[in-house]
């Protein structure tokens, strides 16, 4: 069995060299100062849940139902 051979490296990087006066400030930077903690949800899970915000609305009242839970 023969083994692939590898690209040379600097055949690779240049593909990879980023053009920074082409950049953008990020757009998204404002809203993570707050430093949010992001999760993944599962297929079925998101194909109810649209935004961020019925996420919160829907977790919020699950905690409501939970006897001693505060926010």
């Amino acid at each position: 069995m023969s083994t692939p051979t590898s690209p040379d490296y600097d055949e690779i990087a240049a593909g990879y060299r980023f053009d920074y006066a082409k950049a953008k400030p990020n757009r998204f930077a404002e809203k993570m100062k707050s430093s949010p903690i992001v999760v993944i949800l599962d297929e079925d899970v998101a194909r109810i849940f649209k935004s961020t915000e019925q996420v919160n609305n829907a977790l919020r009242a699950l905690i409501s139902a939970i006897p001693g839970a505060s926010n």
